[in-house]
């Protein structure tokens, strides 16, 4: 009797561990595997919104708003949202993003529109959208908003 391929999925080894090729993050769509415009990777993500809430909690609400210490994390998320709206929505990145060489697309390969910022701006505020990932590294709130972050 010849062996069957396994076609089940392993709870550890994920879908590529039973044999099935899921292809490269952003195939679906119609993403390149590497260099510009393939989709961005996680580390890239989390270095650039790092970067984006120490500049809005420290430099901005602390620093040049001089807001006292003990709602400066208040101040700073909203610094945090406004940033994101104002910048992604009409340069398609933030300061963070920009260090990071990614921005954010719409599937088309645009910018994205106001809506559509402002959408992804609420759920990635909510943080539970924005950890929970499909094949192609996108967030709920991407998928929401019909967006990806690609590299530059």
């Amino acid at each position: 009797m010849s062996k069957q391929p396994r076609w089940t999925q392993t709870w550890i080894g994920g879908t590529r561990a039973a044999g099935v090729d899921l292809g490269h993050p952003g195939e679906r769509l119609g993403l390149p595997r590497e260099g510009s415009g393939s989709a961005s990777g996680f580390g890239r993500r989390i270095g650039a919104i790092t970067v984006d809430w120490l500049i809005c909690t420290w430099a901005i609400a602390g620093g040049l708003l001089r807001v006292d210490p003990r709602s400066a994390g208040w101040v700073g998320f909203a610094v945090f949202a406004a940033e994101y709206v104002l910048l992604v929505g009409t340069i398609g990145m933030t300061l963070g993003m920009r260090l990071f060489g990614i921005r954010v697309a719409a599937l088309d390969g645009g910018r994205p529109g106001f809506g559509a910022v402002v959408l992804r701006t609420l759920l990635l505020c909510l943080v539970v959208p924005a950890v929970v990932w499909d094949r192609d590294g996108r967030g709920l709130h991407d998928r929401a908003a019909r967006t990806v972050v690609v590299r530059l």
